[in-house]
């Protein structure tokens, strides 16, 4: 028996293109990746960061064309003190999260959940 892994669900009602044809994009490929068991590369890491905390839908997913494609397996979760405030973010690891925090970081500390 095949265990299926899924690479996006929709979450628009109305009609989308059929997913296979998403398959040239950059998220679309790094989740098939994922679900090959392969790791990210450092800049896969930092494009994962900026896409799913750039995003005004999901926290811990990338939307694309209707679809949502889910990386809760490889994001951690993170709050960050800067400028005398707290923000939470979610990213793959610490390195990725610095590329995309302009100005200075007084602490980051992760959120084990």
């Amino acid at each position: 028996m095949e265990i299926v892994t899924i690479i996006a669900t929709k979450f628009v009602r109305h009609d989308v293109p059929e997913l296979a044809t998403l398959q040239n994009a950059k998220v679309y490929q790094l989740r098939e990746k994922l679900n090959k068991g392969d790791k990210l590369n450092r800049a896969e890491k930092n494009w994962l960061a900026e896409a799913v905390n750039r995003n005004a839908y999901f926290k811990r997913a990338v939307p694309l064309m209707g679809y949502r494609f889910g990386f809760e397996d490889v994001l951690k979760s993170y709050i960050v003190k800067q400028y005398g405030s707290w923000l939470e973010y979610n990213a793959p690891d610490k390195t990725s999260l610095r590329s995309i925090i302009y100005g200075r970081i007084d602490q980051i500390a992760e959120i084990s959940k």
